[in-house]
């Protein structure tokens, strides 16, 4: 027996100290729900997760583009519809003042109504979303993934000088001189012909963006899912390894204290 050397104090101080960094790594695990706590744990998954992570995030954001992008096209779906009410009711105001029977009086409040209508399309091309213009024509390239690769949206033109609904300013239904009224009817047909094409795009764009926007949903919802199965501590997994080493850290705590007391036996051979 010997007392400077405890081998047996130093082998059980070795292993608690094991269980104890355990016991620790365990109790940070489980609150904080991840079990990599530390490069260490994981240096390869922590540097897949990091990636991930960041690509989710580029994908909240073009998410939040697309959402913008929709709501941009459904504005000016909505001005459309209402230029269109606008429309039929210059259509028959058109056809209307055609009427013999109507005399000058009545085609003059004809040609009145069609101006105000006229002046509310010309107003509606002037609007904006949050700043950017609805209606001036220009295209409009839209951030779809995560590696921002875009889509482009055609703009609807109502502002040049040279479209079928800035021709209708210049109209008029009055019947001086004669063929007013008819020429105004040619315009008005040609800018619903364009107000349907104009509306057929904006549909065609709202409906891609919508599948670019479920396409995103669906990615993120795998990524996550990736990403959880790197870094999400299994709860029952870890519970039962923190008691394990619960179990270890106080046996050997125990046994230590044993290892500790046997060089005192020494001390008999001393009396």
């Amino acid at each position: 027996m010997v007392i400077n050397t405890n081998l047996s104090a130093q082998s059980s101080a070795q292993l608690l100290l094991q269980s104890s960094t355990q016991l620790s790594k365990s109790l940070a695990r489980l609150s904080s729900g991840s079990k990599i706590t530390s490069p260490a744990d994981d240096s390869a998954g922590l540097a897949v997760s990091m990636k991930l992570t960041a690509q989710m995030g580029r994908i909240d954001a073009a998410t939040n583009n697309v959402g913008n992008a929709i709501s941009f096209n459904q504005t000016q779906d909505g001005y459309l519809q209402k230029v269109g009410d606008a429309l039929n009711r210059m259509s028959e105001l058109a056809i209307l003042a055609q009427d013999v029977t109507k005399s000058s009086g009545d085609k003059a409040l004809y040609n009145q109504e069609f101006q105000t209508l006229s002046q509310y399309i010309s107003d509606v091309a002037t609007k904006d979303f949050n700043g950017v213009s609805l209606f001036d024509g220009k295209p409009l390239s839209v951030t779809v993934d995560s590696e921002g690769n875009p889509y482009v949206m055609n703009g609807v033109d109502m502002t040049a000088t040279a479209t079928t609904y800035a021709a209708l300013a210049a109209d008029s239904i009055d019947e001086s001189p004669i063929g007013n009224a008819a020429k105004a009817l040619t315009d008005v047909k040609n800018a619903i012909n364009q107000l349907a094409s104009d509306r057929a795009a904006l549909g065609a764009h709202i409906e891609s963006l919508t599948m670019y926007s479920d396409q995103l949903g669906t990615l993120k919802n795998n990524l996550s899912s990736a990403n959880s199965r790197i870094t999400d501590v299994d709860v029952a997994q870890e519970s039962t390894s923190y008691a394990k080493y619960s179990i270890l850290v106080q046996s050997g705590t125990a046994m230590l204290a044993q290892a500790n007391a046997l060089p005192q036996s020494v001390l008999k051979l001393l009396q």
